[in-house]
């Protein structure tokens, strides 16, 4: 029995997930309601309430389980990069730009960020900022598998290089998704040609 429940609850979860980005995405966030939520998932609005506290936690569900999508993709890469290091972190990095907007519209990104920013210690604050350090994670593990297999120096400080290239990619995309007009191939163009630098100057 235990088993089904756990099971039921994951429908139901996912429903909610999917019906709210859908709805986030045709009405915008401020205007989705709970109760249209609850009625496109067909789940009781108490039942949303009891997995979520408010819109706010439903928003972090969906950046949540967009992050933890590109990281599980990223995990191949890291463990069989291309022989290239510029190949290799365009790689890393395009599962990351590419699936931005799978779950999640520019306007749901722009409120994730304020709500992380007026809202740090808050649990979504806490848990946007603890993606955001997974992303780098795995960056930096990316630049120590490449130290392996002989493709970086040796003497690089791959845990500060991985750092630089979240840092340098999360700000470009902070500014990809202010802007509605910007596309992704541009940001990707944009950041390719800013690491070019960086591979230039560690590379073997």
């Amino acid at each position: 029995m235990s088993g089904l429940r756990a099971r039921q609850k994951a429908d139901r979860h996912r429903r909610i997930i999917e019906a709210a980005a859908a709805l986030f995405r045709e009405a915008g966030y401020e205007g989705a309601k709970i109760e249209a939520i609850a009625a496109q998932a067909e789940v009781s609005i108490g039942t949303i309430y009891n997995y979520y506290e408010n819109k706010g936690d439903i928003l972090g569900a969906i950046v949540s389980l967009e992050v933890n999508e590109v990281l599980n993709a990223g995990r191949g890469v890291v463990a069989r990069p291309p022989a290239n290091v510029g190949d290799a972190l365009d790689t890393l990095i395009g599962i990351y730009i590419e699936h931005s907007l799978h779950y999640l519209s520019k306007e749901m990104w722009r409120q994730a960020m304020a709500i992380s920013t007026q809202l740090p210690d808050s649990p979504f604050g806490q848990a946007y900022t603890a993606l955001d350090r997974s992303l780098t994670e795995q960056i930096r593990a990316l630049i120590a598998r490449l130290q392996e297999i002989g493709l970086v120096r040796q003497d690089i400080d791959g845990a500060a290089l991985g750092e630089l290239i979240f840092n340098n990619m999360n700000m470009m995309f902070i500014e990809f998704v202010k802007r509605d007009e910007a596309r992704i191939p541009e940001l990707r163009a944009a950041i390719r040609r800013q690491n070019r630098i960086l591979v230039a100057a560690i590379g073997v």
